[in-house]
């Protein structure tokens, strides 16, 4: 499959801000539902903790999906591209070991959006938790393994 054509445009006019919430979504490479077992997306959630735990970024709230990933977070002492690659380098480098293979786990690039101050963060949250529940995967969120919130 041809890699992304898009993962260049996405990063025209990227700017990173300390202190400025962000919504980004990484998808598995070849859209393959490695994440389907939960096992496997908590590698991922694994890189979501320590970035957080080195002072990177705080996250407001997070869904690992079979086949991509949502972030709500709040940037703090990196850029928006050092966060996204350190949490995508590090699980894929935990993936492949689990799985013994080789290869990319995710798409290049990643799609994010700068919450404005106008906008309701909770509203975003809420639309990011209910994935699963979107997806068909489960009837309550509190079903579906992978996912957190700041506020619970």
């Amino acid at each position: 499959m041809p890699a992304c054509t898009n993962a260049g445009r996405l990063r025209i006019g990227r700017f990173s801000e300390s202190g400025r919430i962000y919504l980004i979504t990484a998808v598995v490479h070849q859209r393959q539902p490695f994440f389907a077992d939960w096992r496997l997306g908590r590698l991922v959630v694994k890189q979501l903790r320590e970035v957080e735990e080195e002072g990177w970024a705080d996250f407001l709230t997070w869904v690992v999906m079979p086949d991509h990933m949502h972030c709500l977070l709040q940037l703090r002492d990196r850029t928006l591209a050092n966060v996204v690659c350190r949490i995508k380098s590090r699980s894929s480098l935990a993936v492949n070991q689990a799985l013994g293979r080789r290869g990319r786990l995710w798409q290049k690039g990643y799609h994010d959006r700068a919450v404005r101050k106008e906008d309701d963060v909770k509203d975003i949250a809420r639309y990011v938790v209910r994935n699963p529940i979107r997806a068909g995967l489960v009837a309550r969120v509190h079903d579906y393994p992978l996912w957190d919130a700041c506020w619970l």
